[in-house]
């Protein structure tokens, strides 16, 4: 991922904190449990799942680390993704890659603005013949949905998908109907065109565990892309390359689950979080003259669970600093609420959350 700009006049980063004595710096193996954890057996398979995931990702989208790690890590944490990208970036077949990596069902719906809630959820059908209401289940139904330009829907229908993604459920004509596990939506949007859609809600961009912004390939990935066209196995590999199932999955997410977390990370995961509200053990000066609402506690939330799944990822069952630093990006940028002056100046979220990590000193 690429850095981001300098800040702009207006917004300042505290000069870094400065370094703990000798005495009280911890290494990284000091956020260790005095036990396992997770049995090494246990460890050993995860990895072959993850590898096995990744294979068969790779065999599918050219370069894209950032973008694998993310659904690694969201698959794991058992969460969603917001996608952003201009067209052509393999979104699609990044999230059918997935689909198939783990032998799950996989749908794509195409969000248009007359796109209705009934027909994400499903709807109610009268049979004539019996005389009775037969319940058909909508594309949402699946272990991987993929979202095509979410911000196309209407709020109405956008409002529909908030209880599947926190529930985990939808209901139709007053009856329960509860999603396959493991189920993971993966919701696209296109930045470069703004006609016709409807911005999402805050309320529904803090239910996606991560968002992620992708970039356009180097020139040896894109000659890459090419070779695989004239090859005849762009859209696919010739040969299956492997695949896990579903009860594998959902072991990995038990597994994160196990993954240690110290009450000093702990501490630090808080630090940070209320640093983005303006407060915290060391403010970013003019902080909330450019965010107008920091993270919520399911910011919290995220941060520990995507430092789990990202230790998992890892081979740990300890999640360490670094592991909260790794995906911090995917974590926060969409839930940093940015004021008028701050867009106007042209301030990232990733400088905001780059000057948070700044102040707030390490364990």
């Amino acid at each position: 991922m690429t850095h981001p700009p300098s800040p702009q006049p207006g917004f300042q980063q505290r000069p870094a904190a400065p370094a703990a004595p000798a005495a009280t710096s911890r290494r990284p193996g000091d956020f260790a449990p005095a036990g396992a954890a997770i049995p090494v057996g246990d460890l050993e398979r995860a990895a072959s799942l993850i590898t096995t995931i990744s294979r068969v990702f790779q065999s599918r989208v050219v370069g894209q680390e950032n973008l694998r790690l993310t659904l690694l890590a969201a698959l794991a944490a058992g969460g969603h993704v917001l996608l952003e990208s201009v067209p052509g970036l393999a979104k699609t077949t990044a999230a059918s890659a997935l689909a198939s990596a783990i032998t799950g069902s996989f749908s794509r719906i195409q969000c248009t603005p007359d796109l209705m809630p009934n027909d994400i959820i499903g709807t109610q059908i009268f049979n004539y013949g019996s005389g009775t209401f037969t319940t058909q289940l909508g594309p949402v139904h699946a272990n991987v949905v993929l979202l095509d330009e979410i911000n196309r829907s209407s709020a109405k229908t956008q409002s529909a998908m908030l209880e599947a993604m926190q529930e985990r459920q939808t209901s139709i004509g007053g009856e329960v109907h509860h999603l396959p596990e493991p189920f993971m939506v993966l919701a696209t949007q296109n930045p470069i065109e703004e006609e016709g859609t409807y911005v999402l809600p805050e309320a529904q961009m803090d239910r996606f565990l991560m968002k992620e912004i992708l970039t356009y390939p180097r020139p040896a990935e894109e000659h890459e892309i090419l070779d695989r066209s004239t090859a005849g196995s762009l859209t696919g590999p010739r040969q299956a390359v492997g695949s896990v199932s579903l009860d594998d999955v959902r072991f990995l997410q038990t597994m994160v689950d196990q993954v240690y977390v110290d009450p000093a990370v702990k501490r630090y995961i808080i630090d940070l979080v209320f640093t983005t509200r303006g407060s915290g053990p060391r403010p970013v000066p003019n902080l909330t003259q450019s965010v107008r609402v920091g993270a919520s506690p399911r910011g919290s939330l995220a941060l520990m669970r995507v430092g789990q799944a990202h230790a998992l990822l890892h081979g740990r069952d300890y999640v360490t600093p670094d592991d909260v630093r790794a995906m911090r990006y995917g974590v926060l940028r969409h839930r940093l609420v940015l004021t008028f002056d701050a867009l106007a100046s042209g301030i990232k979220p990733e400088q905001i959350i780059d000057a948070v990590f700044h102040a707030v000193p390490m364990p």
